[in-house]
């Protein structure tokens, strides 16, 4: 997806930037030319500011994607991934693990899952870090308690996980 996108793009830095503003928080270019979070439409004024660019660039991006047909698909399919409820995991009583790992290792998720399940706590809540938009991706884990600090060791012997915090 990545490729179609930065082929189209990559003369244009700040369409970029929208486009991947878009993907980022899961909004979507509707048939219309407005860009929706669920229902809820975003004017281009404040996707212009949250990108740093100026709104005219809104407008030709969304342009741009609604005359590919295959960019028009994706972009038109988008759905928001729900609240993350990470900064208020500690004031609901919930534990958080957040693991650094090498995004090119496969399994990391499930390892992690599975030793968590493995102490008999449940999960609430799992975001992965898309190693597109973030330089050191991160994998959260929300539980239903705080976990024992001594799991640090556990976690770290998975392989591609660099860094763990458990709060």
């Amino acid at each position: 997806m990545w490729e179609k996108i930065k082929h189209k793009f990559e003369k244009y830095p700040a369409r970029m930037s929208v486009a991947r503003k878009i993907v980022e928080y899961g909004l979507k270019v509707g048939e219309n030319g407005k860009i929706y979070c669920g229902e809820i439409e975003i004017n281009d004024v404040a996707i212009a500011r949250a990108t740093n660019v100026d709104r005219r660039s809104i407008k030709a991006t969304v342009d741009i994607i609604l005359q590919d047909e295959q960019l028009a698909k994706i972009f038109g399919n988008i759905t928001p991934a729900g609240p993350l409820v990470k900064n208020v995991a500690k004031d609901l009583g919930f534990g958080i693990v957040e693991i650094e790992a090498e995004a090119e290792n496969p399994g990391i998720i499930a390892k992690a899952t599975d030793l968590i399940s493995s102490n008999g706590i449940s999960i609430r809540q799992v975001h992965a870090g898309d190693p597109e938009f973030e330089e050191n991706p991160r994998l959260i884990i929300i539980t239903e308690k705080p976990l024992e600090g001594n799991l640090i060791n556990e976690f770290l012997k998975i392989e591609g996980v660099k860094r763990v915090s458990i709060y």
